[in-house]
Formats: C-alpha cells, sequence, structure tokens
C-alpha cells in the first residue's frame, strides 16, 4: 500500500491553488474548475471543491476549512532560506517562524487561507537526516 496524495477540500479552489503555488514555487495542474492536484515527487497534494463531496457521499462527509488535526509537511532543503524568501508573504499565516525539534528538524509552522496546518521542514541532526533517507530535502 503508498500513500498517493492528501486532499484539502475548500469552498475557494482558485485561492488556495494559488497560495500552494506561491509557498511552493510549483504550479499545480488544474484538472476542472473544481479539482486540482499539486504533485511532487513523492506524494501529490490535491485539493478539491466542495461540489466534489457529491462523489464522495454528500455534503456531509467533509467540510471545508474546518481541519484542527492534520499537518500538511513539506521537507524542504533549506528551510531558513525558504522562510527569508517567503517571510513577508507569510506573515499573516505565521504560526512559528522556523525552531529546532526534538526530533532534529527545523520548522517553519504556518496556516493556509483555510486555516490547514503547513509545516515546512528540514532534518538537521545526523539521525533527523539518516530517518529521512540521508537526504537534507528536496
Amino acid at each position: 500500500m503508498d500513500l498517493i496524495s492528501t486532499r484539502i477540500i475548500t469552498a475557494d479552489v482558485k485561492k488556495l491553488i494559488s497560495f500552494y503555488e506561491q509557498i511552493t514555487g510549483q504550479k499545480a495542474i488544474q484538472y476542472t474548475p473544481d479539482f486540482a492536484e499539486l504533485r511532487t515527487t513523492v506524494a501529490t497534494l490535491a485539493i478539491g471543491s466542495t461540489r466534489t463531496l457529491q462523489f464522495f457521499g454528500g455534503e456531509g462527509v467533509a467540510g471545508a476549512a474546518q481541519n484542527r488535526t492534520v499537518i500538511i509537511e513539506f521537507r524542504v532543503k533549506d528551510v531558513e532560506e525558504v522562510y527569508s524568501r517567503l517571510k513577508e508573504f507569510l506573515a499573516a499565516y505565521l504560526v512559528q517562524p522556523p525552531t529546532q525539534m526534538p526530533w532534529g528538524n527545523r520548522s517553519l509552522l504556518f496556516r493556509d487561507p483555510d486555516g490547514n496546518l503547513v509545516n515546512f521542514f528540514t532534518p538537521v541532526t545526523t539521525e533527523a537526516i539518516q530517518r529521512s533517507g540521508g537526504d537534507k530535502g528536496a
């Protein structure tokens, strides 16, 4: 079994596409006005409109902008450089500037426009680098 993607359900697909394109520097693929994907070499972040819920059992199965349990994580080569580059853009969304975590990562925490928590991190200790496959980041 392979984890392929995480999907965010939103009332504003265009706004989230724009946000994630800005923070990742990658272009999303928008298949329809209600669905887009931002693909990385490891997994995909999907963005779906609330209108797509009809295909998954109806509006009651998920709600836009209600997540308080999941952190969307991106491993980056240098979290300090990313923070420096995006500092102004992320000012309104910032939860925590780059901080050393006890498990060996430097983490930058912020929320997307729907309130989803996002973590950009760089493994910095020997143990964390080894856990990530011997690479500091993408």
